[in-house]
């Protein structure tokens, strides 16, 4: 019975690691949200509405970075040409 007992461990194991890891999948999407809030702020977009933010950030998250800002009328900056975020 060796081999049923560690499985039922390494069961045990597994759900304490997926417990970290969504804990810590929380703490990194606060800091993401606090990360981009801090970008909006000062940029005019604060002054939307909740659900027109919502609704141009899932179109723009549609179109990728380099078509939204074709579309809007600029480039996209030399390092964030392949979607990436500049300075990530």
């Amino acid at each position: 019975m060796p081999t049923k007992r560690s499985a039922v461990d390494a069961l045990r194991k597994l759900e304490a690691e997926r417990q970290a890891l969504d804990e810590r999948q929380r703490e990194l999407e606060e800091k993401a949200a606090l990360e981009l809030g801090q970008l909006i702020l000062g940029s005019g977009v604060e002054a939307f509405s909740r659900k027109g933010l919502k609704q141009a950030s899932e179109r723009l998250g549609k179109l990728g970075e380099a078509e939204a800002l074709r579309r809007l009328g600029s480039e996209p900056s030399a390092s964030g040409r392949n979607g990436t975020p500049a300075g990530s």
